[in-house]
């Protein structure tokens, strides 16, 4: 008996697949045929088919809107007038009806800002205002900023601000904290794509060799990772001269008491004067200690540093700088401190101290390569100090070249950079003809000074 109907059930469940078969093999086959026009990137033969499966099975596969995009895409940069229009809308359409169909597959943030993005690069064909397409991408922005992550959207959001700004639609206020917010943003991008760079960075030095998988996502990581520096240097381009101490004192201190007690609000206006250099006035002072006070962490103790390096105190500030680094408990941020601290140990000439900060910056997040042109840079500067001849203190050029080749390997946003320093530093060290009169080649010299290491003379 129990033979019989588990027999029963097969036939069953053979003759429901055929009869869905039938019901969507056109579907099938039309699917099959948009989909290869699209990977070879014939659109135009595409669309006919691929509308016929967007029509009839819209739920049938995700390839309809995976592929339907490109098509539309592609059709919306051939177009113009109103067939133009027409095939933005019906972009923001298919759109819609993948949330509708692939919910989750399609993250709310990510594809409204998606939406506004399109708008905006079309608003003049759309008769878009600045003020529209803001609330755009704010309403994409709060309604799941953890999905809203695209560099050029990002950007988009803050110039808009930044426009409305300049015609006096948006207070100062409200200027300054959507730029805390969107460098925020930009920041938790940053370490997560840093954190998952580290991995794979480990495991090349530690001479493994990656799989074709692992490369692929080293490419990704380091895409995104260039994409979003350049637009951090957008976005602080774009905000320009607009956040000066004679913009942000007056504004702190017109909100101070309304916010003393306000730990965010605090950290953003202290951050924004240290950030500006505007630590000389009384109110950084009361910023911080209200923060501090408030709610001790690593930032508050951090700017406590800045205030007794203005005061001259400058043991008293390494304490404080150590206080915050200890304070932190996350590697990313923690290894960020240690930049900001060596930056400055650097900047007065402490290359020692410094170094030994910038060297904890590369333990916490080796895909950072800015130390180590930090500390090429402080080789470069004490070459003329450090070695007996001068065939030796050029030799120091070469360990600053090392330094700047690391940062090069480790991280995507600095290739340029760190090339360039290793070109600069190559050139003012010994050349062949000098090694070879020299009679040194392949010997190691001690770099003494500060600098207490060892580097072997180029063979020729």
């Amino acid at each position: 008996m129990k033979s019989k109907i588990t027999l029963l059930l097969a036939f069953l469940f053979i003759g429901l697949n055929f009869g869905f078969s039938q019901q969507d093999e056109e579907c099938m086959t039309k699917l099959s045929i948009f989909h290869e026009y699209t990977k070879a990137k014939n659109y135009d033969a595409a669309y006919e088919p691929w509308m016929a499966v967007r029509n009839k099975c819209p739920k049938f596969n995700n390839a309809i809107y995976v592929d339907g995009e490109k098509i539309l895409e592609y059709k919306i940069d051939k177009a113009t007038g109103a067939d133009k229009v027409a095939f933005i809308n019906d972009l923001l359409k298919l759109w819609e009806q993948r949330g509708e169909h692939f919910a989750s597959k399609t993250p709310k943030g990510e594809y409204a800002a998606q939406a506004c993005q399109l708008l905006y690069d079309n608003k003049k064909e759309l008769g878009k205002t600045n003020d529209e397409l803001f609330e755009c991408f704010d309403a994409a922005y709060k309604l799941d900023k953890d999905t809203f992550t695209n560099p050029k959207s990002l950007y988009t959001y803050f110039s808009l601000m930044v426009d409305l700004y300049d015609a006096g639609k948006k207070p100062a206020a409200d200027l300054f904290n959507k730029y805390d917010d969107i460098v925020e943003k930009v920041e938790d991008e940053v370490k997560n794509y840093s954190e998952k760079l580290n991995k794979i960075i480990e495991k090349v030095d530690a001479g493994t060799a990656l799989t074709k998988k692992e490369g692929k996502y080293k490419r990704y990581y380091e895409s995104y990772l260039k994409a979003y520096d350049q637009i951090s240097g957008s976005i602080d381009g774009k905000l320009g001269n607009r956040a000066n101490c004679e913009n942000l004192i007056p504004l702190y201190q017109k909100d101070f008491e309304e916010n003393r007690n306000n730990a965010i609000w605090l950290q953003r206006a202290a951050g924004k004067m240290s950030e500006k250099d505007c630590t000389g006035d009384p109110l950084f002072f009361k910023l911080v200690n209200a923060y501090h006070e408030l709610s001790p962490s690593a930032n508050s103790a951090y700017y406590l540093g800045i205030l007794k390096d203005k005061e001259g105190k400058s043991n008293e500030a390494i304490s404080f700088y150590k206080q915050a680094i200890s304070l932190e408990t996350d590697n990313f941020k923690k290894s960020k401190l240690n930049n900001r601290i060596g930056l400055k140990l650097k900047a007065r000439g402490s290359y020692g101290q410094a170094r030994g900060f910038f060297r904890q910056a590369l333990k916490l997040n080796p895909s950072n390569g800015r130390p180590y042109l930090s500390i090429a840079t402080m080789y470069a500067k004490s070459a003329n100090n450090c070695g007996q001849s001068n065939f030796d203190k050029r030799a120091v050029y070469w360990l600053a070249a090392a330094e700047a080749r690391k940062a090069a390997r480790v991280d995507p946003t600095q290739k340029k950079n760190a090339a360039k320093s290793v070109a600069n530093y190559n050139a003012k060290a010994p050349q062949k003809s000098e090694i070879f009169s020299s009679g040194r080649a392949g010997q190691t010299i001690k770099i003494g000074c500060w600098i207490g290491a060892s580097v072997t003379v180029p063979s020729i």
